[in-house]
């Protein structure tokens, strides 16, 4: 009844043997000072069955880096403690990319010594930031100036550097939930008047050329982008969502984006969002490279979508948390375990809920 989801595909020039993702989770278990942790280790080592994984959201820069106990790949100390995580993933067979973040105006300022945060314009997301001292209100961001721009994109392109020498199999870039890129993307948040707003083309100016850096350094066969053209994302959104996002997946084709992962949230997301129209049929009759849907799957409805041809593969998020083997389950028919004690568990610190989770066999033995 799966099979689909058993098949290998090919994501630009990682071959995966499997087409269920892991996608990317924000778990909270790196330093304050966002190094990985030694846990980190056997939690990413766990889940290697994965078609692929997608790491958890990894800040590019202090700037970038909003939540915490998230990790960083800026510095050399967290570049290090990278190492030994994508080691344990590839010895048990698994590939794994970083996924690249720059939080935007999500960023609060007490991440950022009392600077405002910066996006493409001057803008408050709603509600409040997580903070290590607790929940506070967004602030408004600084817009970010052109003469800024090439700095921003060094940023990435040092981020991209430091995960080659991780050892990682390549890069995505995170331009989708309401974060930087998204904010620029979506003409909701980007109220700009020069070369980086106005136009679909316009606003798509900063995706293209941060992507473009990142195939400067890992060719573009190892680099992949997250978009979520589905509605508003912490309150970022589009008028007219067809076209930015058209105009996006025209840019991705020319460039040859090795894969494009779309969030397709259900009307119980993440972020809140309702039943909207879905986007990816428009961005599928574009960009002809492999995609990847998430959010709220089942089985059975990740492999009915893999074999119509509406995606190549599907990312699974949350069960994830609770099935390090999820792909053995899918496989076998057997049952996914739900989320227990959540969202506790899901950013807090420690091995609970992080790393105990066990597998089927391991159930089938205590029972």
């Amino acid at each position: 009844m799966h099979d689909p989801l058993f098949q290998p595909v090919r994501l630009g020039a990682i071959e995966a043997p499997n087409r269920i993702i892991m996608a990317p989770l924000t778990r909270g278990r790196a330093t304050s000072e966002g190094v990985p942790t030694p846990i980190m280790i056997e939690y990413y080592r766990q889940r290697a069955s994965a078609g692929l994984i997608i790491t958890e959201a990894t800040g590019i820069s202090r700037e970038g880096l909003g939540w915490p106990s998230a990790p960083g790949i800026w510095n050399d100390e967290q570049t290090e403690a990278w190492k030994p995580i994508v080691e344990a993933v590839h010895q048990a067979g698994g590939r794994i990319v970083l996924q690249m973040w720059h939080m935007g105006r999500i960023v609060h300022p007490d991440f950022l010594g009392g600077q405002p945060p910066v996006s493409a314009s001057a803008t408050r997301a709603p509600g409040q930031a997580h903070t290590p001292t607790g929940k506070q209100d967004f602030a408004t961001a600084r817009p970010l100036t052109l003469d800024e721009m090439p700095r921003l994109i060094d940023d990435y392109g040092r981020a991209a550097e430091n995960a080659k020498k991780a050892g990682f199999d390549g890069v995505q870039l995170h331009a989708a939930n309401g974060y930087l890129i998204d904010q620029f993307l979506r003409d909701g948040t980007n109220l700009r008047d020069d070369e980086y707003g106005g136009s679909p083309q316009n606003r798509v100016r900063l995706m293209r050329e941060v992507v473009e850096r990142l195939i400067s350094v890992w060719g573009k066969e190892r680099v992949s982008i997250r978009l979520s053209p589905n509605g508003d994302s912490q309150g970022v959104d589009d008028s007219n969502p067809a076209a930015t996002f058209g105009e996006a997946a025209r840019v991705l084709q020319e460039v040859g984006v090795s894969f494009v992962e779309l969030r397709q949230p259900g009307p119980e997301g993440t972020f809140g969002q309702t039943d909207v129209p879905q986007q990816d049929s428009v961005i599928r009759a574009i960009y002809t490279g492999p995609l990847v849907l998430n959010s709220d799957y089942t089985p059975e409805q990740a492999a009915a979508d893999v074999a119509s041809g509406r995606t190549d593969a599907i990312s699974f998020g949350r069960p994830f948390i609770s099935n390090p083997d999820l792909v053995d389950r899918i496989q076998k028919g057997a049952h996914i375990n739900p989320n227990k004690g959540v969202p506790q568990t899901w950013y807090f610190p420690g091995e609970v809920g992080y790393t105990d989770y066990p597998t089927l066999a391991e159930e089938t033995a205590a029972a």
